[in-house]
C-alpha cells in the first residue's frame, strides 16, 4: 500500500511581541512561546533577538560575533582595534545543554567608531555606514568569522538546534527586553549551521522568517550595486538588507518598505481607486523604483528594530502569521497557540492580510531603558 502521507517541509515557525511602553520582559516568556511550536523546526537552527538587553551600554554598538576557524578571533580583534574604541570585550554567557553541539566561540564586543576613522577625504562619514562596512568587510574578508549581530542595546542570539534549547544555551532568562523575536528553523535548500540560522541582523534591523525568496538571486545582485555582501548562505539575510536600504539609507517609511517588498499585483494596482493607488507616493511607482528589491515566494516575516516590530506575508499569505493584542503587548506568531502559551487571556486575536503589514510601535514619547 502506497504511503499517502508526505510531510510539509516548509516550515519554520517565527513568535515576537512588544510592549508598547518599552517595559522589558524575561527571555524566559519568549522561550516558552517558542517551545510551543518544535514541531516546525527540525533541529538545524534556532534563535533570537532581543531590544533593550543592554542599557548599561546605551551609546555602543554590541558586535556578537562566532568563530569557527583558527586565526579568525586575531585577525577579527586586530582589525576591531583600528577602527574601534573598545568600551568592553568577553565571552557570550552560554550554559551545556542536551543537543547543542559543536559550538563556535562566540564573543560580544560593546564598542564606539575612532574618531579619526570617520573621516575620508575631510569628509566625516556616518557611523551607521561605517559599522556596516565593518561587518561586510569582516563577514567577506576573514574566514571563520561571522558578525551576527551589531546594533545598539540589541542582540542576536542563535545557533544550531531546536529553538527553545538554544535559548537555555545562552541563557536568555538572564536577559529582558521590551521586543523578542524567535524562530524555529527547518532548512529545505541551504545549509544548518551556526551562522545561517535566523535571526539575521544588521545595525538595530531583525528578521526572522518562514518560508523561501524564490528571488533572492536578483535580491542579492540588487543589494551588491550598494556595497552590501550577502555570505551566509541562507536567503533570509538579503530581508535585513533590504530594509536597512530602504529605510535607512533611502527614507523610506516601514510602511513604504514593506510595500516595495510585497507590492500589490499590476492587476490589483490598476482595478484600485486613484486616491488608493496614489498613497505612499504611488504604488506604481514603488514597483517600478524597486522592482529589484520585491520579495517573491512564499513567506511570513518578523522585522524588528529599536522603536517597533513589524510583521507582513507574501502577496498571496502562503505562509500563517497570527496576531493577537494583551493590554499593552502585541504578539505575532505562526500559530496562536505559541501566543497562548504566554497570554491565555487575549483581548483580540487575528490574521493580518496578505500584503498587508502590521506595524506596531512604542507608544508616543516612550524611550526604552537605556535610551533615555
Amino acid at each position: 500500500m502506497t504511503h499517502l502521507f508526505q510531510k510539509d517541509i516548509s516550515a519554520c515557525g517565527l513568535v515576537g511581541f512588544i510592549n508598547k511602553k518599552g517595559q522589558r520582559l524575561s527571555g524566559e516568556v519568549i522561550i516558552k512561546a517558542i517551545a510551543c511550536m518544535r514541531e516546525r523546526g527540525n533541529g538545524l537552527g534556532g534563535g533570537f533577538a532581543a531590544y533593550g538587553i543592554y542599557p548599561e551600554f546605551p551609546d555602543c554598538y554590541a558586535f556578537h560575533l562566532m568563530y569557527d576557524e583558527l586565526g579568525a578571533q586575531d585577525l577579527t580583534e586586530d582589525y576591531l582595534t583600528q577602527c574601534y574604541l573598545i568600551i568592553k570585550e568577553e565571552k557570550i554567557p552560554t550554559r551545556p545543554v542536551k543537543g547543542i553541539n559543536s559550538a563556535p566561540l562566540l564573543k560580544r564586543y560593546f564598542v564606539k567608531p575612532r574618531r579619526e576613522r570617520l573621516y575620508d577625504d575631510f569628509e566625516e562619514l556616518d557611523p551607521d555606514d561605517f559599522v556596516v562596512a565593518t561587518v561586510m568587510k569582516i563577514n567577506d574578508g576573514i574566514k571563520g568569522a561571522y558578525v551576527f549581530s551589531s546594533g545598539k542595546n540589541m542582540g542576536a542570539f542563535k545557533g544550531v538546534g531546536n529553538a527553545d534549547d538554544i535559548g537555555r544555551f545562552y541563557r536568555l532568562e538572564e536577559y529582558e527586553g521590551y521586543i523578542w523575536t524567535a524562530h524555529h528553523r527547518f532548512p529545505t535548500n541551504t545549509p544548518g549551521w551556526w551562522g545561517g540560522a535566523h535571526p539575521f541582523t544588521l545595525l538595530d534591523w531583525s528578521i526572522v522568517h518562514n518560508g523561501e525568496i524564490s528571488s533572492y538571486g536578483i535580491n542579492k545582485r540588487y543589494l551588491e550595486m550598494y556595497g552590501y555582501k550577502c555570505t551566509l548562505y541562507t536567503d533570509t539575510e538579503v530581508i535585513a538588507y533590504l530594509f536597512d536600504l530602504l529605510i535607512r539609507r533611502h527614507g523610506l517609511s516601514p510602511e513604504m518598505a514593506c510595500h516595495a517588498l510585497a507590492p500589490a499585483f499590476w492587476k490589483d494596482i490598476d482595478r484600485m481607486p486613484e486616491e488608493e493607488r496614489s498613497a505612499l507616493g504611488g504604488l506604481r511607482t514603488l514597483r517600478m523604483v524597486y522592482g529589484s528589491a520585491v520579495l517573491n515566494g512564499p513567506f511570513a516575516v518578523l522585522f524588528g528594530h529599536k522603536r517597533g516590530l513589524i510583521g507582513f506575508n507574501d502577496r498571496i499569505k502562503l505562509r500563517p502569521l497570527v496576531a493577537a493584542t494583551q493590554g499593552d503587548l502585541v504578539y505575532m506568531a505562526s500559530e496562536e497557540s505559541a501566543i497562548r502559551a504566554i497570554a491565555p487571556k487575549l483581548e483580540k486575536v487575528w490574521a493580518p492580510k496578505a500584503g498587508e503589514p502590521l506595524i506596531v510601535e512604542l507608544d508616543p514619547g516612550v524611550e526604552p531603558e537605556g535610551d533615555k
